[in-house]
């Protein structure tokens, strides 16, 4: 397969979102998979509208959930001011977000919205609190889903990359290490939007930028590889995360997955074995997993992703993107984009983008 060049990888990994979001739509959230199972048959491999009784109620196939329309908020917000401008940001989630929400879980654009989200806007508009003191403890990947965008934007800049995400999350999730993983997940994703493979050499590649100051991450090593420091000051440098495990993470996995004698067999059950939850620590390992494994089968990816059950659009979404950036926008087959609503919108944002990065 040609490699595909930084701006097929860049709207490869935006519409990969996307897609992830849309096609986890119907089936998010079953925990039980032999209701997900009976509800959508044994394989989901299309667009599927929600059933009148579960989440996202009232939408139709190919729509996007909120964690999408903040996607677009966010990559709207890049392409118009050409840089991040968290002003503007947070102008766009006051005018356009806010006032559609109503403290419930099962109401807002979309039709649920999320925890981190709910309790971002009780601390602007019910409290009338300033931006810089709406972030809650959210344990979950809320704010790097919207965060994409701004992974794809500063992917040959990471040490941008890593301060807008920083900055971007805690606007609504406080927690030092949920915005350290979250800005890890972003960094690994500027990477292959930059042109690197996801697999075991990703970590050292993400441990020589903190080396070298770009990467704000703690090191207690010398080298890349994780030597004894020995005596010099310069073998650790001191960052804003204290610990670089969010970076390593990426390359043990990507190694499971590919090492023979590890099987996730059918790889859809990689949720059962990090498990189906919410949380970020449970979400980014089978992400992590399916990406490295089917890095050049974006269909097979994310299908897996979603066939997993639990909070499956999460999974997706990250996984869309990953693989996304490693196969570009041309390896997506055209049905998943065909399928999209507001796909020709979505393909116009994602080259806007792509023409900054």
């Amino acid at each position: 397969m040609t490699k595909p060049d930084l701006a097929d990888r860049a709207r490869g990994a935006l519409m990969g979102a996307f897609i992830g979001d849309a096609l986890a739509l119907g089936p998010h959230w079953y925990y039980d998979l032999d209701e997900l199972r009976r509800r959508y048959g044994e394989w989901i491999d299309t667009y599927t509208a929600p059933r009148d009784d579960h989440y996202h109620a009232g939408l139709a196939a190919g729509d996007a959930t909120q964690a999408g329309l903040l996607l677009d908020l966010t990559a709207r917000s890049l392409a118009d001011c050409g840089d991040y401008d968290e002003a503007d940001f947070c102008r766009r989630l006051d005018s356009e977000l806010f006032p559609s929400l109503d403290d419930s879980p099962m109401g807002g654009p979309g039709g649920y919205t999320n925890q981190s989200i709910r309790e971002c806007w009780r601390k602007r508009v019910a409290q009338g609190l300033p931006w810089g003191e709406c972030g809650g403890s959210a344990d979950t990947t809320e704010a790097i889903e919207r965060a994409i965008a701004l992974a794809i934007r500063y992917a040959r800049d990471p040490a941008r990359l890593a301060a807008s995400t920083a900055s971007n999350t805690m606007l609504t999730q406080t927690d030092e290490s949920i915005v350290a993983m979250s800005v890890a997940f972003c960094s690994v994703l500027g990477l292959l939007v930059a042109g690197a493979p996801l697999d075991a050499q990703t970590s050292r590649r993400l441990m020589a930028l903190c080396k070298d100051g770009r990467l704000p991450f703690h090191t207690v090593t010398s080298g890349v590889d994780l030597e004894v420091p020995g005596s010099a000051p310069e073998a650790s440098r001191a960052g804003r995360f204290s610990s670089p495990d969010a970076l390593l993470t990426p390359s043990c996995v990507a190694r499971a997955a590919t090492d023979p004698s590890i099987r996730i067999e059918p790889a859809w059950k990689v949720s059962l074995v990090y498990g189906m939850q919410c949380a970020i620590y449970h979400q980014l390992p089978a992400v992590y997993y399916l990406a490295a494994r089917f890095r050049d089968d974006f269909e097979s990816a994310v299908l897996h992703a979603v066939n997993g059950g639990g909070q499956n659009l999460s999974r997706a979404m990250m996984t869309g993107a990953l693989v996304g950036a490693q196969v570009g926008l041309g390896a997506i087959p055209a049905r998943f984009v065909d399928g999209l609503s507001d796909a020709r919108q979505r393909l116009e944002l994602a080259e806007r983008l792509a023409a900054q990065v």
